[in-house]
């Protein structure tokens, strides 16, 4: 993993959510694919309490000197505090959060030491600083894509014979 590389794509992620959900209309950031599955909304809910509980505290356990044992994290725990805010103002705070935590990174001076470095995850046990800052990223690029095909299949009834032509709105797409 390159570090300047991640730290680029994790930089861009306030951006490409913006993107995407300003000025959507609030039956497509309230459109389920399915009965389970998250709205836009919650996808956003989600990623913005990552950065408060997830992502800083398990570099925090690794790169520091206490406990490295990771605290689980609640995946709807998004869904219930941020839940009812405003959409252009979830975007704020997802994009004030991201930059301080990309702050908290850049000052960390991480070399390939502290990318070895082990926490302790509550599923899978070690986990290195390397693979949690890859999963970052990956994490941010899997909601997005979440988020794009949450809105093509919103706005998928509407293009009529060309749907023939999304494999996204097929249901044989192995994402349908």
């Amino acid at each position: 993993m390159d570090l300047t590389t991640a730290y680029g794509a994790l930089s861009r992620t306030p951006m490409a959510l913006r993107a995407l959900l300003t000025g959507a209309l609030p039956e497509a950031l309230a459109f389920r694919e399915a009965t389970e599955a998250w709205t836009a909304h919650e996808v956003l809910c989600h990623v913005t309490d990552g950065e408060e509980t997830d992502w800083r505290p398990r570099i925090a356990a690794i790169v520091g000197e206490g406990e490295r044992r990771f605290a689980p994290f609640d995946r709807l725990g998004g869904h219930r505090r941020y839940g009812g805010w405003p959409t252009n103002a979830l975007l704020d705070e997802f994009d004030r959060l991201r930059r301080d935590n990309l702050t908290y990174l850049a000052h960390l001076n991480v070399d390939a030491q502290a990318l070895a470095r082990t926490g302790i995850h509550p599923e899978f046990g070690p986990v290195t600083l390397e693979q949690l800052l890859s999963c970052w990223v990956v994490h941010d690029l899997a909601h997005i894509s979440q988020l794009s095909r949450i809105l093509v299949r919103h706005f998928g009834p509407d293009v009529g014979p060309w749907r023939k032509y999304f494999s996204l709105l097929t249901p044989t797409h192995p994402s349908a």
